[in-house]
């Protein structure tokens, strides 16, 4: 995480509330946990408590969120983390492309740049396990994404960063970026266990059950040690669940249109920190993650299914299963100039899965030999910054850093379809399922107090890449407090995205039988190919956004933002064949000219009772797409609601007793008018998912110091909805919107 030491600029931070409001509530959770420490350890940690992220001071931008502990115990996911992003302002679950392929593998789209714009990180190390994924002809990877790596129960905070502040993290963070901060070491010995089980009132539909451990404390005097654990079940949904959709039914249907997959989950990390002295601390931080998949029937374009999906499904199979290790060095030191940190990471992900119809069959579904393949994928991450206090005459922070990162990528299985040998197909006479990456980036950054109401964040940050040169991402943010209550804030940035080790690899060969031919190039009796191309140009956008915040000392806050993203060189897979080879067409992947994201967010968080808003309090956001499509095909980016309102009633009805109530309204959801292939789309498969919401309800009561219980019930009024097919066909209703369903929790302090 970039850290630095914030100047002592009292009056600046008076006039700017609403940041320091921000600075506060993310910090928080360490005060607290600093308290139980004696006096040598308090000082030790200082560097905690005054040093703030770059993140928070970025936070001045309006496209910023926290995620706290109190919000994650109120409302805990049954698993994975993105059911508590997705509530947040100018985010919510897609897939890739507007294909609906792998609808119910929704992950976290940010403005509308899809998934794979979205930087996921923990504690500021970015995660890339969902790259060891195959990528299909669409755009999709049959992935759940990287947000489920840690469980909830060692979450300390979840900071959502949207927008032109989000450039600064370099490739892949164009819509923003997710940081899951975990919990640190406290002063005292102490931790937690939670237990959390629901029963879904349908039985078709998957329930889920877990149990998370945290234990931290002091191993020596300036030695203290964190450690968590967590064993978790999500069972998938039944075969039958889609089965009365018009995809689900004709006497050729053997598979339904599937359900959400469940998962079987497995979390060990640990963590030693070593303050050396007041102003140096060390952290060695290791842990291993096993995420295996419980198999519903999914596959992207087999219309039909197969007896071999349907025995997978009903058995309770596992399909894939990925394995994350993980490991890191870190130190950071506070001087008398400012601060510094310097990180070693490594992450390594097997990929192990069932082979799917890249060789032979049709695309994305299993093959009759069921036999697992494993793709690896390793990253090794060296970064660090300096953030340096200067009073020039204008107080302001600088912000130096550096990034190295070599990705590897081995994956024999990707290159294992041929073209009737290869003849006629340029680039595959020397195939490998390797291929890798190395990066390297320095950046800049300085937060002017240009004024006692003007701050300024001017940022640089330059990439080289020895795969696709080198990209420069200029930012400029900029706050101004309009009055002691009203803040003007705007930013404009810069940003990219590599592409990946998959569809940068001449040898990787991606065969889509007849389903995947374009629309003006039908099958010619062989099928068609998508070949990996290393002449692509990375993916670009320039991100813009201007709004307006209140905060006032009574606790009433809101804001309006309008966000304009142009977005260029987007990778897709072409539709002119680079050659044909017999009865085979081949096409590549290359970059789409350009398309538009434009919106607006929104949020009002009004105190109702007790001091601003502690006995009641009601919150409000909203997003508002307002164009999301490729504008030389007039094509949807993805299948995302025109708009999404999240609500909540907060009530601490007594010192033990907490109620929260949540509603989320989704508007209208288009589909595409043009297949995969280009070609027109008609009758069932241009219509849309119309508007729904859904309401949960959550109580909260501390038994004592050491006991909570929680429970509550989701979608209240058992608002379904069912995903019809397994592509474009199926419309706008790509995934199932679970019903009503019961749960409880349990966490016990020690």
């Amino acid at each position: 995480m970039h850290r630095f030491t914030a100047p002592v600029r009292t009056s600046a931070l008076r006039h700017n509330r609403l940041a320091l409001a921000i600075l506060l509530a993310a910090s928080a959770p360490a005060a607290l946990a600093q308290q139980v420490g004696d006096d040598a350890e308090d000082e030790a940690r200082r560097m905690d408590t005054v040093t703030v992220t770059a993140e928070q001071i970025a936070r001045q931008a309006l496209g910023s969120s926290i995620i706290t502990v109190d919000d994650i115990e109120r409302r805990p996911p049954a698993n994975d983390l993105s059911e508590l992003i997705r509530t947040m302002p100018g985010v919510n679950l897609t897939g890739n492309s507007a294909s609906g392929q792998y609808g119910n593998n929704r992950q976290i789209d940010i403005r509308g740049m899809g998934p794979e714009n979205t930087l996921i990180l923990v504690d500021g190390r970015p995660i890339s396990s969902r790259n060891s994924v195959r990528m299909g002809r669409s755009g999709e990877r049959n992935t759940r994404g990287d947000t489920n790596w840690v469980p909830a129960d060692a979450v300390e905070r979840i900071e959502v960063l949207r927008g032109p502040a989000a450039a600064r993290y370099g490739s892949g963070a164009s819509g923003g970026v997710v940081n899951i901060v975990t919990k640190k070491p406290t002063g005292d010995f102490g931790g937690s266990v939670t237990a959390y089980a629901n029963a879904p009132e349908h039985s078709e539909e998957g329930a889920s059950r877990r149990v998370g451990f945290n234990l931290s404390g002091p191993l020596a005097d300036a030695l203290s040690f964190r450690l968590y654990g967590n064993v978790a079940r999500t069972e998938a949904d039944d075969i039958s669940l889609n089965a009365d959709t018009p995809g689900g039914q004709g006497d050729d249907v053997i598979v339904p249109p599937a359900g959400r997959e469940g998962v079987r989950n497995r979390d060990i990390d640990g963590l030693l920190r070593w303050d050396a002295n007041d102003d140096h601390v060390v952290e060695l931080q290791a842990g291993f993650s096993r995420q295996g998949n419980i198999y519903a029937g999914d596959r992207a374009v087999s219309s039909n299914g197969t007896e071999l999906l349907e025995q997978l499904a009903e058995s309770g199979a596992e399909t894939n299963i990925m394995y994350r290790r993980s490991a890191s060095l870190t130190h950071r030191g506070s001087y008398a100039w400012g601060s510094s940190r310097l990180s070693l990471a490594n992450e390594d992900t097997d990929n192990k899965r069932l082979n799917e119809g890249l060789a032979g069959g049709p695309e994305g579904s299993i093959n009759t030999d069921a036999v697992f393949s494993t793709s690896n994928l390793r990253s090794w991450r060296l970064d660090g910054e300096a953030n340096i206090n200067l009073d020039a005459g204008v107080e302001q922070v600088v912000t130096v850093g550096f990034e190295y990162r070599d990705e590897r990528l081995d994956d024999p299985f990707s290159v294992t379809q041929s073209a009737d040998g290869g003849d006629g197909v340029p680039g595959l006479d020397d195939r490998s399922g390797r291929n890798d990456m190395t990066t390297e980036a320095v950046f800049v950054e300085d937060n002017i107090y240009a004024t006692e109401r003007l701050i300024l964040t001017p940022g640089l940050r330059f990439d080289h890449s020895d795969k696709f040169g080198g990209n420069w991402s200029p930012s400029l943010n900029v706050s101004y407090d309009l009055t002691d209550t009203w803040m003007l804030k705007g930013g404009i940035a810069r940003a990219y995205k590599a592409p990946n080790l998959y569809q940068s690899n001449p040898g990787y060969l991606y065969y889509t039988r007849g389903n995947g031919c374009p629309y003006n190039f039908p099958n010619l009796g062989g099928g068609c190919y998508i070949q990996g191309s290393a002449d692509l140009d990375p993916e670009t956008s320039i991100n813009k956004e201007i709004g307006v915040a209140y905060d006032d000392d009574r606790g009433l806050t809101a804001s309006l933002t309008y966000f304009d993203n142009d977005y260029r060189d987007k990778i897709v897979t072409g539709l002119e064949p680079q050659g044909v080879n017999g009865a085979t067409q081949i096409f590549a992947w290359e970059n789409a000219p350009e398309a538009s994201v434009r919106g607006v967010e929104g949020s009002l968080n009004l105190p109702l009772d007790g001091n601003g808003g502690r006995t009641l309090k009601w919150t409000n956001n909203l997003t508002w797409m307002l164009d999301n499509e490729n504008e030389e095909t007039g094509q949807p980016l993805s299948i995302i609601p025109e708009y999404t309102l999240n609500t909540g009633l907060d009530w601490q009805a007594t010192d033990d007793l907490d109620l929260l109530l949540t509603g989320t309204f989704y508007g209208d959801q288009e589909p595409p008018t043009l297949s995969i292939g280009g070609a027109p789309l008609e009758g069932d498969a241009l219509e849309e998912r119309d508007a729904y919401n859904v309401w949960n309800l959550g109580v909260g009561y501390t038994v004592s110091a050491a006991w909570r219980l929680g429970a509550g019930v989701n979608n209240i009024f058992d608002e379904r909805l069912f995903r019809e097919a397994n592509n474009t066909s199926q419309g706008a209703a790509t995934y199932n919107e679970p019903g009503r369903l019961y749960y409880v929790s349990l966490t016990a302090r020690f």
